[in-house]
């Protein structure tokens, strides 16, 4: 695993603001704190919002011994394992059993948006004018495999291996933290590390995947136009042999480009036919929203949220997030007339 740093570790704890202030500087890196714990932004954001409350109430029995920001963590992992004892992992499709085939007659009814993996806005991860090392990781540990690979961890090895790995604190530390020995916090993250490595996901660790790049950002402006045209050559040339695509909170999933063309051109896809997308920063990636024709009026309404992961100059995975509800977290309309102006993509 590559030398990670300490996310939001430029926060002044010599500051001289009243402690209740300076509490709700933390709140975005907390976010990606209890997202990477919890797998939900939704859940990550409730979390946090926990967190703040417990600080803010408790601030006048904050003593100093520890850093505010040991404080606010030891608050924060406390509110995320408690929200995940006794609950099940959240999943992706293909957790669920094997690829299907791209017709109508493959689909079933979608599982509870409570039982899936959910994307996460980068911005609400990582700061604009963060440390641009600090950014870099922060982009890299919550990519959707990544916190996939998470999900298969028990809570407290869960813990153990973002604080150590992710956020590179020392290993007294995070015993200090979750009031335990070193040994038991290096038996733990052993334990974390052998898990990820039988689950055959060892290589979702930081720093394995490379950046984007104007190549890789010329192609997801390539892909979106295509889509946008329904051309189904151009859009065969753009995917991998191997593309995988999933659609939470559908258990369905293909494997194939073949496959993936047939569903867009002959199968259920083929109501995508005329849709407005624009381009999103997602779980450290890029992606886009997707509005489909709403009927005669000439408007379009929220369909999905799409993930890229592109390799090697073709896409190779594509995760659509059926969940509307994340519109409005991404600060996207539920309804469009025309195609408003956002971000636009750049490399890095």
């Amino acid at each position: 695993m590559s030398a990670p740093v300490r996310t939001g570790a430029g926060v002044d704890e010599a500051d001289d603001r009243p402690l209740d202030l300076r509490i709700e500087d933390y709140r975005r890196e907390l976010t990606g704190y209890c997202y990477r714990m919890l797998g939900s932004a939704f859940e990550a954001e409730d979390a946090v919002q926990d967190t703040m409350i417990r600080a803010w109430k408790g601030v006048a029995k904050f003593d100093g011994r520890s850093s505010l920001r040991s404080w606010l963590y030891r608050i924060a992992t406390n509110v995320c394992i408690d929200a995940l004892n006794g609950r099940k992992r959240r999943a992706v499709p293909m957790d669920l059993g094997g690829p299907g085939a791209p017709v109508a007659e493959s689909l079933r009814e979608p599982l509870p948006d409570a039982e899936w993996l959910e994307p996460m806005p980068d911005a609400r991860v990582s700061t604009p004018a963060g440390d641009p090392a600090d950014k870099a990781i922060a982009k890299e540990t919550i990519r959707l495999a990544f916190i996939a690979a998470l999900q298969h961890l028990p809570a407290r090895q869960r813990a153990v291996l973002i604080l150590r790995e992710v956020l590179c604190w020392k290993a007294a530390e995070v015993a200090e933290l979750l009031g335990t020995t070193v040994a038991s916090v290096n038996s733990a993250l052993q334990r974390a590390r052998a898990t990820l490595h039988e689950q055959g996901i060892s290589e979702t660790a930081p720093g394995t995947t490379p950046e984007m790049d104007p190549a890789q950002t010329e192609l997801l402006m390539r892909y979106m136009a295509a889509f946008e045209a329904f051309d189904m050559e151009a859009l065969t040339a753009l995917l991998h042999e191997d593309v995988e695509q999933n659609m939470p909170p559908l258990e369905l999933w293909f494997r194939g480009r073949d496959d993936v063309i047939a569903w867009m051109a002959m199968g259920p896809g083929q109501a995508c036919r005329g849709s407005r997308v624009v381009p999103v920063e997602i779980n450290g990636t890029v992606g886009f929203a997707q509005w489909k024709p709403s009927g005669p009026d000439g408007e379009f309404e929220a369909w999905g949220i799409h993930a890229l992961r592109i390799e090697d100059g073709q896409v190779t995975g594509l995760s659509i997030f059926l969940n509307t509800d994340l519109f409005e977290y991404f600060g996207l309309p539920l309804r469009l007339s025309e195609k408003p102006e956002l971000w636009e993509p750049k490399a890095g």
